[in-house]
């Protein structure tokens, strides 16, 4: 019979990549709570209507990525395909969002899209998000970005790119969209792939977003956002762009920059990387005015970011594992009992370290302690059981003590 194996597109992390990943969630703890924000864990599994009209029923996660099923309660639900959603709808039913006043939020943990499995990205992925809700201001999307940015550094990572637009808002926005459809109807459709021709009737910023080479040629010179936002939306931008220049953050501006979800509006920005293959986005966010009330709360706004957790891997520089205070090698059988309780001891005294009492020789054990990089190797044998002792190996000088066993009560 041959052995299970796991799904395509899911991931088993073992102890080394498990170990970055504790590491990015405890850097995100540090650096998050600097900024007032507070911890939020949400469920894996939500109403499929919160995604359908949060993220935007003619977007590719709705339409093509969702994992959907009907319950045995004969509901629609679905596994979380990223977390503001589910953040904004724990929020507002617990009546944590109130007109006037900011509310933080961060979450980490893992989501699920049907998509193709690459580099760096799988069917159950992983992401650290940040959402900061109640605040319209401009300085509000420029403390996010800045929050990101002191994340990124803390883990590290370098040379990484700041790409910032501004997409405009519910008053300035539907103008621009006539303004692309009329740019795309006038275009060769059969050059479009399949998806663009139906985005360009249904939601045309997402032909912009398209990564089929020749959706991309076509729409090389389509109209720019920019040009057609209202004053509310530049005097937005002009004030976040000014406020990150104060803060001396990098960046270049990226007019094609639309991001794959229907819920962003005025700002909105991506984090890339090169050190990867391809540029890829390692990070990305902005502004979601509208969201809160969209899903049934008050009219209140919103901005935030994700960071996908396996790409941020493949950049960071992999932590290593924690030193072990001890190794106990036990080489008579009569032993095991002992070592197993000396052993308990030692950990009550918040000391790390493992019990070998699998056979084997002393030489291996010495080698498999030095191998985990243990600074003290502890012999219970024949001689050390019968004298109720233990040996003391130092394993950066090699020296040797006894000691008894009974000292350690």
């Amino acid at each position: 019979m041959s052995a299970i194996q796991k799904i395509k597109g899911f991931a088993d992390l073992f102890p080394e990549d498990a170990r970055c990943f504790t590491h990015m969630e405890a850097t995100a703890r540090e650096v998050f709570s600097r900024f007032g924000f507070g911890e939020l864990r949400t469920p894996v599994l939500e109403r499929t209507e919160l995604f359908a009209k949060g993220i935007g029923e003619d977007t590719d996660v709705v339409g093509k990525e969702m994992y959907t099923f009907v319950d045995r309660g004969e509901r629609s639900l679905t596994l979380r395909p990223e977390a503001t959603a589910g953040v904004l709808r724990a929020a507002i039913e617990a009546g944590g969002i109130e007109q006037g006043r900011a509310t933080r939020y961060y979450t980490f943990g893992p989501m699920f899209r049907y998509e193709r499995p690459q580099k760096g990205r799988m069917r159950q992925f992983h992401q650290i998000n940040a959402e900061l809700i109640g605040s319209p201001e401009p300085q509000a999307d420029v403390e996010v970005i800045l929050m990101l940015e002191d994340f990124l550094s803390s883990l590290g990572i370098q040379d990484l790119c700041f790409e910032l637009n501004s997409l405009g808002c519910r008053e300035c926005r539907p103008a621009y969209r006539s303004a692309l459809t009329s740019y795309f109807e006038a275009l060769d459709h059969e050059k479009l792939c399949e998806d663009c021709r139906r985005r360009m009737h249904t939601n045309p910023l997402r032909v912009l977003d398209c990564k089929v080479p020749a959706c991309k040629a076509l729409v090389a010179d389509a109209p720019i956002i920019g040009e057609h936002t209202c004053a509310g939306c530049r005097d937005h931008f002009t004030a976040v762009l000014a406020l990150v220049d104060k803060a001396g953050l990098k960046y270049t501006l990226n007019p094609r920059l639309v991001r794959g979800l229907d819920y962003y509006q005025r700002t909105t920005f991506e984090v890339t990387s090169g050190a990867i293959g391809a540029q890829t986005a390692v990070a990305g966010g902005g502004r979601y005015d509208g969201l809160v009330q969209l899903l049934g709360g008050p009219d209140a706004p919103g901005v935030g970011f994700a960071c996908g957790m396996e790409r941020l891997a493949m950049l960071m520089e992999k932590p290593e594992a924690p030193q072990p205070d001890f190794f106990l090698a036990v080489t008579d059988p009569r032993a095991i009992d002992t070592a197993i309780l000396l052993a308990h001891k030692l950990r009550a005294r918040a000391l790390s370290g493992e019990c070998d009492y699998t056979s084997g020789s002393m030489k291996s054990r010495l080698r498999h302690a030095g191998r985990i990089k243990a600074k003290k190797c502890y012999i219970i044998g024949a001689d050390e059981f019968e004298s109720g002792q233990v040996t003391v190996k130092d394993m950066d000088d090699g020296e040797q003590l006894k000691l008894d066993i009974a000292a350690f009560d």
